[in-house]
């Protein structure tokens, strides 16, 4: 059976998400949380993923907030009242929670473009609550697509592109308080988003962060190849570092 057979739409707190159960889930209460890149297709046409969750018996809630880029501010696009952050944290986490019985560390955090860099920075806002992330093509320095003609929600949530700077996952690392697990790739020719994260490499090395990060392979600029190329290296440092949470005896 083809692992798209077992994605289906559920109404969460007013918002679409797809919902991914795979035919065989894993004994251990893992899960997943994807979050889209700008297209908002989430998990449509990634079979490449789907296979991952099913190879690893994943079950996956993948949210939908359009172009909301992620953040704690307030999107109308989104929602009037609440942003996709605090959706994300107190709505998503609560339902891997009821439906799979999922805690902190049960839960891995996985994201797109958009979704990548929303992941990285909200598990270096929460690093004890979303200890495990992998981003791929993550755009972290989203400040410059502040003026982009399609662009909607950064001109309307921020005042100026320094203030999106000053929002980004390279900005709430905490020298002090980081998540155990991180994993990021982005294409060499990936044509803005390469640069952000090469910086957000370097500065986790200058503070001492231990992280993963593969910046050589490349699909020549291809996004789409690219994320298929990386969905089971991606998968299978989730599932690797789901396993070493399980085994990790707490402090």
């Amino acid at each position: 059976m083809s692992p798209k057979k077992h994605l289906e739409v559920v109404d969460l707190r007013g918002h679409a998400c797809q919902v991914y159960e795979p035919a065989q889930r894993n004994p251990h209460g893992w899960s997943l949380i994807f979050l889209h890149d700008v297209d908002a297709a989430g998990l449509e046409g990634r079979e490449a993923y789907l296979e991952q969750f099913a190879r690893h018996g994943l079950p996956c809630i993948a949210p939908k907030s359009g172009r909301s880029w992620w953040t704690e501010r307030i999107w109308p696009g989104f929602d009037a009242a609440l942003s996709a952050e605090q959706y994300v944290m107190d709505h998503v986490l609560s339902y891997a929670a009821e439906q799979w019985g999922s805690r902190p560390t049960q839960i891995a955090l996985l994201g797109i473009g958009m979704g990548g860099q929303g992941a990285l920075r909200l598990s270096f806002k929460y690093p004890n609550r979303l200890p495990i992330v992998a981003a791929m093509s993550p755009a972290i320095d989203f400040q410059l697509a502040y003026y982009d003609e399609d662009e909607l929600a950064l001109p309307a949530i921020y005042a100026e592109p320094e203030a999106a700077r000053q929002d980004t996952a390279t900005l709430h690392v905490h020298p002090l308080n980081w998540p155990r697990n991180i994993y990021f790739a982005c294409d060499p020719a990936d044509d803005p988003w390469f640069a952000s994260a090469e910086r957000l490499k370097m500065k986790l090395s200058a503070l001492g962060i231990p992280h993963d990060a593969d910046m050589q392979t490349t699909a020549q600029g291809r996004a789409r190849a690219y994320s298929e190329l990386m969905a089971a290296k991606a998968l299978d440092y989730v599932a690797e570092r789901l396993e070493r949470e399980r085994l990790r005896v707490a402090p």
